[in-house]
């Protein structure tokens, strides 16, 4: 039995069909990425999955248990987290408060110092406000977020979007941290590469069809899949 289980989903913004018969599993202690190209559906699916998008039909599961009609606060209560694309700091808050806010109703929490030792940056950054600090340290921040909370199922969306290189670098490193210390993580980014060195297996929508499926390895290996539905 997988950690997560999406089988046949199908998801709909009003009455347009966004998702069509989504199906993919994750494993505990695995890091699965989302591919595919802007529009492919990729943050739909995650979103459905948390709850914040229930699908018209189809099945999701967490640890065998069916899901699909949770809200998102009862999935987080189940240690699932999904990190959001815009990152939604509190900017009027300190780095410190974003995180004691995010840990307040977590079943199991984080340390401080265990968060400060995985992101030294902010530690140095704890009393500054969220509309202070850059880009890359919000990212920083919505990831330990997540994580002071003990998230079981990080889901990551475009983690890297818009960051610096030397950034991206060091979330990067995180990332390998968390999936060595076991977390599982399933992570929608366009940087290719970067998603391609984390994961062990992936998966490419397409107009919010499956694609493809399959491990890294094989899809680093297929250059016309590669091509075809992420151009590169």
């Amino acid at each position: 039995m997988s950690l997560l289980e999406v089988e046949a989903i199908n998801s709909f913004y009003g009455e347009a069909h966004v998702l069509f018969d989504i199906s993919l599993h994750v494993e505990e202690n695995e890091v699965v990425a989302l591919l595919g190209r802007n529009g492919a559906g990729k943050t739909t699916t995650l979103k459905t999955i948390m709850g914040v998008l229930p699908p018209r039909s189809g099945r999701i599961r967490l640890d065998g248990e069916a899901v699909e009609r949770l809200p998102p606060y009862a999935m987080a209560r189940r240690g699932v987290q999904l990190v959001p694309e815009d990152r939604r700091i509190i900017g009027a808050l300190s780095v410190e408060e974003n995180l004691e806010l995010a840990a307040l109703s977590a079943p199991r929490r984080w340390e401080l110092e265990r968060i400060y030792e995985l992101f030294p940056r902010l530690l140095e950054r704890r009393k500054h406000r969220g509309h202070q600090i850059s880009g890359g340290e919000q990212q920083m921040l919505a990831i330990a977020r997540a994580l002071i909370r003990d998230a079981r199922l990080i889901l990551l969306d475009e983690p890297f979007e818009g960051l610096a290189p030397l950034i991206v670098r060091d979330l990067l490193q995180v990332c390998r941290l968390l999936a060595a210390d076991g977390r599982t993580i399933l992570i929608v980014e366009q940087n290719v590469a970067a998603a391609l060195s984390l994961a062990r297996r992936c998966y490419i929508l397409n107009n919010g069809h499956l694609a493809w499926e399959g491990t890294s390895v094989a899809l680093k290996a297929d250059p016309e899949t590669m091509h075809r539905h992420l151009g590169l």
